[in-house]
């Protein structure tokens, strides 16, 4: 997940000031031993902030380091993080941790997000311990598929998700996801769905298969791709998928993130050949900066070689560290030359980060430098979904 973050007016509260201090403390320790005594009070105070919901004292304390103390901020966004995953301490005996096994999709029909049938979960959670978990870990399984926008929203949604699923791990049963009320989900080219689930061990022990001494990242991705992803595809009716390694909840949210970049672009390609029955290497692409203070986000504008329309769009956002400095524009050409395409345009100009005013999609580079909305050819736009979530 992406951590950029604008900073707020205003002075800090009495919570937000002491995050502050302990982690810039932190970040200036010098020694192992100070760092345990600079990580214990620092746990205890997110752990208290977390449990009575103070989302905006962790924010306003983000905000505050965010661009001026860069490595007070990492190691306090760090431990946010942690601790949330971690149900904020409330499991004393054992290592509790909320992961995700994010899936990867596109389709030009909707994307499912469901509810998944008890005989699925079996076999998801055969498959996880098997080729994920470390020997003897407890899992609990949540038996729905989730899309973005209806994941726990914030750090202390996340603790309290985390505390609920931690529960049913500690009991080795799955849980149950009441899904009334859940927000509705649009319908979008490409999209990720997560699966999500919680690990617990005893203290000291090893949560991942990876942590083992026969064990290794690439095989469990490798046996998850497989095992796994034949236990999704029923879900996911005529989708196309790729599942990232399952871990931790935001590392596995970020790698998802980075994924999905030259996933879309890959995405995209494939639509547009078989949608418009046209190789790829008959498409044109044209990518773009946009920025608004800064770099936000490169845009690719598709469109077919000899024709001016841009027929369609994919974003590739800025994430992390990324800023100007990074080489975007040949990562997006590598993705794009390795789906096909051939015919690339890159634009120097700084384009304003703009949306259409009727329906906020966003606006795309054309090979004569203007951004445009992206219309497919009449008689297909009814079978053009949206772009990336």
């Amino acid at each position: 997940m992406k951590r950029t973050r604008l900073k707020r007016r205003g002075g800090l509260g009495r919570i937000a000031e002491q995050l502050v201090w302990l982690a810039n403390g932190l970040a200036d320790s010098g020694s192992r031993v100070e760092d345990r005594y600079w990580d214990l009070r620092l746990a205890a105070a997110l752990d208290e902030a977390l449990a009575h919901s103070e989302e905006s004292a962790l924010n306003a304390a983000l905000d505050h380091l965010y661009g001026t103390e860069s490595r007070a901020y990492d190691e306090l966004a760090d431990q946010i993080e942690s601790r949330a995953e971690c149900a904020a301490g409330a499991f004393d005996a054992h290592e509790v941790v909320l992961i995700a096994a994010p899936v990867l999709a596109w389709s030009r029909y909707r994307i499912p997000a469901t509810s998944i049938p008890p005989a699925v979960l079996a076999n998801l959670r055969v498959h996880l311990q098997a080729h994920v978990l470390a020997k003897g870990a407890r899992l609990s399984v949540a038996d729905f598929l989730f899309s973005p926008d209806q994941l726990p929203q914030g750090y202390c949604a996340t603790a309290e998700f985390a505390k609920a699923i931690g529960g049913a791990a500690l009991d080795d049963h799955d849980l149950h996801v009441d899904t009334e009320g859940m927000p509705e989900t649009a319908q979008f080219l490409s999209d990720t769905r997560y699966l999500l689930a919680a690990v617990a061990v005893p203290h000291g022990q090893a949560l991942f298969r990876w942590q083992e001494a026969d064990g290794s990242r690439d095989a469990a991705r490798d046996q998850w791709r497989t095992q796994g992803g034949a236990c999704l595809a029923p879900l996911l009716p005529g989708c196309a998928t790729e599942l990232v390694l399952p871990e931790s909840y935001f590392a596995a949210s970020r790698t998802a993130d980075t994924d999905s970049r030259p996933y879309s672009v890959r995405a995209s390609v494939a639509f547009l050949a078989t949608t418009l029955e046209t190789p790829a290497a008959n498409l044109r692409a044209v990518i773009a900066p946009f920025w608004e203070r800064d770099l936000e986000e490169y845009r690719i504008g598709l469109s077919v070689r000899g024709r001016e329309q841009v027929v369609h769009g994919v974003v590739w956002p800025l994430l992390g560290a990324e800023d100007e400095t990074t080489d975007g524009p040949a990562q997006i050409e590598a993705v794009l030359r390795e789906s096909g395409v051939s015919d690339i345009v890159t634009l120097d100009h700084q384009f304003p980060l703009e949306y259409c005013d009727d329906c906020g999609a966003p606006l795309y580079p054309s090979a004569e430098g203007e951004i445009v909305h992206a219309e497919m050819p009449e008689g297909h736009s009814e079978q053009m979904p949206r772009h990336l979530h």
